[in-house]
C-alpha cells in the first residue's frame, strides 16, 4: 500500500492516510481505536438529540436515545 501525494483541498487522500496509520498499529491499538470511535459517535449522537430536544427531560432523552440506537443495530449478528 502506497501513500499518494495529497491534494489537501479534497478528502480523497485522508482515507488513504488513515488506512496507512491503521496498518501501522498493533491489533490492540486498532481495537482501542475502534472502541474510542464508537464512544465518540455515541456521544455525538446524544449531543445531537440534546440539541434537537433541549426541553426533553433526561430520562425521556435516554429512552429516545436507546430506541434510536436500537434501530441502527444490524440484526444479522
Amino acid at each position: 500500500y502506497e501513500i499518494k501525494e495529497c491534494d489537501w483541498s479534497s478528502d480523497v487522500c485522508s482515507s488513504d492516510l488513515y488506512i496507512q496509520v491503521l496498518r501501522n498499529m498493533t491489533p490492540e491499538e486498532r481495537l482501542m481505536q475502534a472502541f474510542e470511535l464508537t464512544e465518540f459517535s455515541r456521544e455525538l449522537f446524544k449531543a445531537g438529540l440534546r440539541r434537537r430536544f433541549p426541553d426533553m427531560p433526561e430520562d425521556e432523552l435516554k429512552k429516545l436515545y436507546l430506541e434510536r440506537l436500537d434501530k441502527c443495530h444490524n440484526r444479522n449478528y
